[in-house]
């Protein structure tokens, strides 16, 4: 080898974990926000620094040789030691200005947040905000965001969580879809509705089951599970489907249906690093988010 693991550009250390735990150039380059070509240079790079082979070029992507194994857990020890510091150096700063990245749910992104983004710039200028949309659960102790958005209470260690409230969900169908089929009643009327629901998910499956309505997978007429799409399913008349209240309330499209049995709620909390919590202009959105959410949180259903 021509040169050690710790002397290395850690860009291309970076390029390295990437492409490892990705298994192809592109996931990886989307994984990093750079360019294919880019990451291939970086791969190339530092295998020619190591003066070795780290992966074996495949038809369906890149396989870690036998180097490239040994190095990993080493190079994973690297970046944990890299985030430690980020996360100290952003925990320490005193400046307000700056950016805040926020990852959430598909479905809080697109119908919640940006209300509350808009009020942050409005009140805080100096604030920028990335909005990290997806409904894989980011990773905060690596700065992949700075608070997250969670229907679930996160067990990490070293992080900071906040219980807002809980979110009331409702069941809703496109006014054109009852206007076709009319009101569903009681468990026997709705049965015989078109529902829309997930594909692997199998949250609403149980949901039936614990209100003791025995369905299966092939009970849905259509089935998505990007809660986006659910949403506009619905929306579009394809059948009954669930939604966050205030989401479907604010709705004209569609109407809510009161049924005889209830629905779960959603618990929100907020969640950041606890070093990454103490910057001022982090801990200025997490208190405006708080706040905001628990307003969403709210909201009321339909008596049944």
């Amino acid at each position: 080898m021509t040169k050690s693991l710790n002397a290395l550009d850690w860009s291309l250390v970076q390029a390295f974990l990437a492409v490892a735990e990705t298994g192809s150039l592109s996931a990886a380059a989307r994984s990093l926000r750079l360019s294919q070509p880019t990451i291939g240079r970086h791969i190339r790079t530092i295998e020619e620094e190591l003066g070795a082979d780290l992966f074996k070029r495949q038809a369906r992507g890149m396989a870690l040789t036998e180097l490239g194994t040994a190095l990993l857990d080493p190079a994973r020890a690297m970046r944990e030691a890299a985030e430690a510091l980020s996360r100290a150096a952003a925990g320490g700063e005193t400046e307000m200005a700056g950016t805040v990245r926020i990852t959430a749910s598909l479905f809080v992104s697109h119908h919640i947040l940006p209300k509350i983004i808009a009020e942050i710039r409005h009140d805080h200028p100096e604030i920028q905000i990335d909005l990290v949309a997806s409904d894989q659960s980011e990773n905060l102790l690596f700065r992949e965001a700075d608070i997250a958005v969670r229907m679930y209470r996160p067990r990490q260690l070293d992080m900071v969580t906040r219980h807002v409230g809980d979110v009331k969900l409702g069941v809703f169908a496109a006014k054109s879809y009852l206007a076709r089929r009319g009101q569903p009643g009681d468990d026997d009327t709705l049965m015989d509705h078109d529902i829309v629901g997930y594909d692997r998910n199998e949250e609403i499956i149980q949901g039936f089951r614990d209100a003791g309505i025995n369905v299966d997978r092939s009970f849905f007429s259509v089935r998505t599970d990007n809660q986006t799409v659910y949403w506009e399913l619905v929306r579009s008349g394809c059948g009954i489907g669930f939604s966050q209240i205030r989401a479907g309330q604010n709705d004209p499209t569609v109407e809510e249906i009161a049924l005889p049995f209830d629905i779960p709620v959603l618990s929100v909390w907020l969640t950041a690093h606890e070093q990454i919590r103490q910057n001022p202009r982090v801990a200025c959105v997490w208190d405006i988010l708080a706040r905001k959410l628990a307003v969403e949180c709210d909201a009321k259903s339909k008596p049944s």
